[in-house]
């Protein structure tokens, strides 16, 4: 059956909404001679706003009607930056470009049009950032004084990290071209300003031979050029030298995720090849100070993942979660360790009631795939399973406290959030192992999770789930029509038609699939063996589906032909449709809703007889 969302949540010890509530998530920390900056997403309004801290005091800058959200391909980033006296921010609703001064004053726009902008930069007085025209990009640079616009550089497929000089004598960004993702193949180049102000040809300083993926370029004040690449294997830092790139000292292991959006900050430069940096070791994150001598100075502590890093003489900065304490503003000072809690962090269930993550590492079909296996909180002694796939399906869950994965160990059922080949954290090697294999090997490690946990006791294989959301939605569907281990999934937005998906889908997945899968003409059958909606009758369990209808990524026409294909064929199944949301649900009463749903079909399917 189609359903709206009409139904309000029963009443549990922790329920949907106060899972959703806690949700409260953080973004593009930024630290300036005014004091530190962050983005801040609320569930319950479904908006960002940008804070300011100082002096031990925060409030909100961003005024009622604005919301600070970038959508440049689609995933966004960016979003805002520090000018000398204010901020400068992109604003979700109509994706154009704003400056506010501190004092309060409105917002004034610098933009105006149908472009939309992201990874915005303040520069030499200027404002930088991708441009997004239809599906052209560009570079360009906004004089906040004037509006004034002029193209920095065009004509590459995609533009990120638009980085000047302390100088203001060269230019540095990324770009990389069809059919290539941020992840497989991307360039770092230069443009040095001339006598005259004007930015001579551009030059490519690393990536031209391909097979390599740089991110986040930076200068020091020296104004030598940093990066990170993966050509040894892992997203390592690496500095500019008259022979091209030399690597820093450092562990052998991914100092960053995959760039699905603009804007990370996942290590700094700083004097005489010393940096700070977050990399990851066993899918947990670390965070630390590469000193000038290749000693480490470590910062780590309780916390399990760091992003946005900021740092001055005395702390450093960053966003931190921890696996009982969801994502918060940390400041650690650098002489004594000692970590204060600017904002968040605030966890929705005391230390002792929160299952904690337990590293996985497992066989699966002649691999190895990792993941985080949660305890179920009480119930059973081989509890049912829920097994979370992420989406991407280039990118990763990390062990931090998820208050949604929390809402099923309290329940009595075990989660198994997988990290499957193809994830990110594991070095290049492992992230291409998903090359023209997805629909197979991410397949394979999320049933082979059920038979190494059942074999060792800890869960009741017979009462296993699958749910994802995107990519995550398609593994999922492609385990109930090619596996017989799930007693029932879940669908969050989750691709149904690959073909489909290559046809209907925003440029920056425009190449995607062939990637993942094949060109959709040439390798027609293979695309047609990994199709869960041609292969509908082969699933044989209950499916649940949950669609936005503004979704441009994956449209709700793919959840609507797989829904009406399995009704047809007797299977029970259902849909939800939120008419105001995109490609992930973002406000507070349509995640309740869905997170409920899911669990009271779950328990209507238990109930039930097995076949």
């Amino acid at each position: 059956m189609t359903e709206t969302h009409d139904s309000s949540p029963k009443a549990e010890p922790f329920s949907a909404d106060l899972a959703v509530a806690a949700g409260v998530d953080f973004a593009e920390l930024k630290l300036g001679p005014h004091g530190l900056f962050w983005n801040e997403y609320r569930p319950q309004d479904a908006a960002c706003r940008i804070w300011h801290w100082r002096d031990g005091q925060a409030h909100c800058l961003t005024p009622d009607g604005f919301s600070v959200r970038s959508r440049v391909y689609e995933y966004g980033g960016g979003s805002f930056c520090l000018s000398d006296d204010g901020i400068v921010f992109v604003n979700e609703s109509d994706q154009q470009v704003y400056v506010q001064a501190l004092e309060g004053t409105a917002p004034r726009a610098l933009t105006q049009g149908t472009c939309r902008y992201g990874d915005v930069q303040f520069a030499d007085g200027q404002v930088l950032a991708v441009e997004e025209d239809k599906d052209r990009h560009r570079l360009v640079s906004i004089d906040p004084a004037s509006s004034a616009r002029h193209v920095l550089v065009e004509n590459a497929d995609f533009y990120a990290a638009p980085t000047l000089s302390p100088d203001g004598r060269r230019l540095a960004w990324i770009e990389w071209s069809r059919p290539h993702q941020p992840w497989t193949s991307t360039r770092l180049m230069v443009a040095q300003r001339s006598p005259e102000h004007r930015w001579q040809t551009p030059r490519c300083v690393a990536g031209d031979a391909g097979e390599e993926s740089l991110q986040q370029p930076r200068f020091d004040q020296h104004n030598r050029l940093y990066c990170l690449t993966d050509r040894e294997g892992y997203w390592q830092p690496w500095i500019e030298s008259a022979g091209g790139l030399n690597k820093l000292p450092g562990e052998s292991a991914d100092h960053a995720p995959a760039p699905w959006q603009l804007g990370g900050s996942t290590w700094l430069p700083l004097n005489d090849n010393a940096y700070v940096a977050t990399w990851t070791q066993a899918g947990f994150g670390r965070l630390g100070i590469r000193t000038s001598d290749a000693s480490l100075e470590e910062f780590t502590g309780p916390y399990s993942r760091f992003r946005s890093l900021a740092l001055d003489e005395q702390a450093i900065y960053c966003i931190a979660a921890s696996p009982v304490s969801p994502s918060a503003i940390i400041r650690i000072a650098r002489n004594s360790r000692h970590v204060t809690v600017l904002a968040g962090g605030v966890a929705p269930l005391p230390a002792d009631r929160v299952s904690r993550p337990q590293t996985l590492r497992y066989p699966s079909s002649g691999g190895d795939a990792h993941g985080f296996f949660y305890p179920a909180m009480h119930g059973e002694k081989q509890p049912p399973l829920v097994v979370f796939i992420h989406g991407g399906p280039t990118s990763a869950c990390y062990p931090m406290l998820d208050p949604r994965i929390q809402y099923w160990t309290q329940r009595g059922f075990a989660v198994a959030d997988l990290n499957y080949r193809g994830s990110t954290g594991y070095g290049r090697e492992y992230r291409q192992t998903l090359h023209l294999k997805w629909g197979e090997v991410d397949v394979e490690d999320a049933c082979a999770v059920v038979s190494y946990l059942a074999d060792q006791g800890l869960i009741d294989r017979h009462n296993a789930f699958i749910r994802g959301g995107s990519a995550g939605g398609y593994t999922t569907l492609c385990a109930l029509a090619f596996k017989n281990v799930f007693r029932a999934g879940a669908s969050l937005y989750g691709v149904s038609d690959p073909v489909a998906l290559a046809r209907d889908t925003h440029k920056f997945e425009g190449d995607y699939m062939d990637w993942l899968i094949g060109d959709p003409d040439r390798d027609a059958e293979r695309y047609a063996a990994r199709t869960p909606l041609l292969h509908a009758a082969n699933i044989r369990v209950p499916v649940i589906f949950f669609q936005g209808e503004l979704d441009a990524v994956v449209v709700p026409q793919q959840t609507r032909d797989m829904l009406s294909a399995l009704q047809k064929n007797g299977i029970p199944a259902k849909a939800y449709y939120y008419p105001d949301e995109r490609h992930g649900f973002r406000k507070a009463s349509n995640q309740a809703h869905a997170l409920e749903q899911e669990w009271l079909f779950y328990q209507e399917v238990m109930q039930s007889t097995p076949d």
